[in-house]
C-alpha cells in the first residue's frame, strides 16, 4: 500500500501542529502548511514537509497545491481544513471590515481550497475532507460574535457539502472541539487591537472587567481544557475508519452543549451560558 498523503492548513501551532507531527509519526506523508515563511522554516527544521499557504490568497493556494501534487504524482488522500483565527469583541463594536476579514480565512478560504482539492479526489476515486469546527459553531458565548458567525457558517457549509458528496467517493467529516490548548487567544490579540476601539465602547467597563483580563492576563487553562492531541485522536478516526461519524466532538463542553442545545428552551440555554 502506498503512503497516504494529507494536506493540513494552519500548522504553526495548536491543533494543526499536533496533527502534523502525529500523522507523520503514524506513517502519513504530511504536507504541513502555514501562512508565515518563518513558521514554514521552523516546521521544516522539525522534519515536516512544510509549505507556505495562505488561504486568503488564490495564488498561494494554487502554488502550494501544485507543488504537493507534483511531489505525490497527482494524488492527495486527505485535506484537513484547520486554519482559523478569532477577533474578540462585542458584536456592536466589530467593524464590518473585521467581519469580512475573518470570514476570508475561516470560511471563504476554506471553501476555495476545498474546491481546488475536490477535483483531485474525484479523479482518483477516493478522499477525505475534515473540517475543524468548534463548540462555538452551535452555541454562543459573549465577546465572540465574529468567530461564532464563521463557525456557525462552517457547520452549515459542511453539512451541505456532506450531503452533496454522498454520490461521490469523498467523505466529509466535521470535528467540533471545545476548549483546547492552543495559541488562539494570544493570536487574537493583534486582531482585537486592530479592530476594536473598546475604550470608546458603551461596554468599556465590561471590557475592563472581563475580556481584557482574558486576553492579557495569564489565567491558566480553561476548565475542561484538553491538549491538542485530543483532537488528533478524532482525526485518526476520521481518516482511518471505514465509515466515520459525520460529526465528532472533543471535550466535555462540546458533547454537553450539543445535547443541551437540543433539549433546552432558548431562554434556559441563554441563562446556562451566562452562568458559565
Amino acid at each position: 500500500m502506498s503512503q497516504r498523503s494529507v494536506l493540513i492548513t494552519g500548522c504553526s501551532s495548536g491543533i494543526g501542529y499536533d496533527a502534523a507531527h502525529s500523522l507523520l509519526k503514524a506513517g502519513w506523508r504530511v504536507f504541513a502548511t502555514c501562512r508565515k515563511a518563518e513558521d514554514v522554516d521552523r516546521l521544516t527544521n522539525e522534519g515536516l514537509e512544510a509549505l507556505q499557504l495562505d488561504v486568503t490568497d488564490e495564488t498561494s493556494m494554487d502554488n502550494a497545491l501544485s507543488e504537493i501534487l507534483s511531489r505525490t504524482g497527482g494524488s492527495l488522500d486527505a485535506l484537513i481544513n484547520n486554519a482559523a483565527y478569532a477577533t474578540p469583541g462585542a458584536a456592536e463594536d466589530i467593524p464590518t471590515e473585521a467581519l469580512r476579514e475573518i470570514f476570508e480565512t475561516n470560511l471563504f478560504g476554506l471553501h476555495a481550497l476545498t474546491r481546488k482539492v475536490i477535483p483531485v479526489m474525484r479523479k482518483q476515486g477516493y478522499g477525505r475532507i475534515v473540517n475543524i469546527g468548534s463548540v462555538l459553531g452551535y452555541v454562543v458565548f459573549k465577546w465572540r460574535a465574529a468567530y461564532v458567525a464563521t463557525k456557525y457558517a462552517l457547520e452549515g457549509y459542511t453539512d451541505t457539502l456532506r450531503l452533496e458528496m454522498k454520490d461521490t467517493p469523498i467523505k466529509i467529516i466535521l470535528i467540533n472541539p471545545g476548549p483546547i490548548t492552543s495559541r488562539i487567544r494570544q493570536n487574537s490579540v493583534p486582531h482585537f487591537e486592530k479592530h476594536i476601539n473598546w475604550s470608546a465602547s458603551p461596554r468599556a467597563e465590561q471590557y475592563r472587567k472581563s475580556l481584557l483580563k482574558r486576553l492579557y492576563e495569564d489565567r491558566g487553562p480553561d476548565r475542561y481544557q484538553l491538549p491538542a492531541s485530543a483532537v488528533t485522536k478524532k482525526l485518526f478516526v476520521a481518516l482511518d475508519a471505514k465509515n466515520p461519524a459525520p460529526k465528532m466532538y472533543v471535550t466535555t463542553p462540546a458533547y454537553t452543549m450539543n445535547i443541551l442545545r437540543r433539549v433546552l428552551p432558548t431562554r434556559a440555554l441563554d441563562w446556562l451560558i451566562q452562568k458559565g
